[in-house]
This record gives C-alpha cells, sequence and structure tokens, in this order.
C-alpha cells in the first residue's frame, strides 16, 4: 500500500468520520489544522483522485468524496513505516500506543493489532 502524505491523511480521517462529503465540507473541517486555501483542499483531492486514495461521485448535483483506502489498514501502513523508518524497529509497534485513540474504536484496535502483528517483511509501501 502507497501510504498518504500527512495532509492526505487529514483528508482522510476527516472522510473516515463522515462520508460522503463535497470539497468544501471536507476543507472546512480541516481549515484549521492545515491552514491553507480551498484551491490547495482542491488540488489535493485532485491528486488522491489520480492515485486511488479516493473515490468521487455526484450526489444531489454536487460532487462529493469517499474514502477509497480503509482505515485501519492505512493506518497500519503508517505504523509500520513510521516504525522502521522512524525508529529503525525490525518488530511492530506495541498497540498499546494507540490505547486512547479518538480514531480507532476498540474493533479496529484489535485489527490494528493483528494486522501490525501479521505484517509481511516485503510489504509494499513502507520503503
Amino acid at each position: 500500500m502507497a501510504i498518504p502524505s500527512i495532509s492526505e491523511l487529514i483528508l482522510l480521517k476527516s472522510l473516515w468520520k463522515q462520508q460522503p462529503l463535497s470539497a468544501r465540507e471536507i476543507h472546512d473541517q480541516v481549515a484549521e489544522e492545515l491552514g491553507w486555501s480551498y484551491s490547495s483542499t482542491r488540488k489535493t483531492l485532485a491528486r488522491m483522485l489520480d492515485k486511488g486514495s479516493v473515490r468521487q461521485s455526484t450526489l444531489h448535483g454536487v460532487q462529493v468524496y469517499e474514502a477509497a483506502l480503509e482505515k485501519v489498514a492505512t493506518l497500519a501502513a503508517f505504523a509500520h513505516d513510521f516504525g522502521k523508518r522512524v525508529m529503525e524497529m525490525d518488530t511492530p509497534l506495541p498497540v498499546i500506543m494507540f490505547t486512547g485513540s479518538k480514531l480507532v474504536d476498540e474493533d479496529e484496535l484489535s485489527h490494528l493489532e493483528q494486522l501490525l502483528q501479521d505484517w509481511p517483511e516485503d510489504h509494499g509501501g513502507a520503503a
């Protein structure tokens, strides 16, 4: 799995909480965190659409977006990449690091732990 950039992750997190959303709705949710213009949000969404990270459709005459990347698998890829590249660890990060996260519930936390434990050595995207 190709790992999204930090700004792409912020847009995905907005969509994982509620979808579908228009570009304006996404921008309104992330504007304070990213501190950029609406046109930057649109450009990032277009890039994500090209990469297959989001899907676009029309709802009531408005273009809306949905996350194409599954939340837990994407978070596992980030965690694996962080452990490997940043922390130089050969073992999975302990799932306790994610306890208390507002982004994942208990079931997702269990799934995340399983993904991290079973992560294949040659899994793509974590280079």
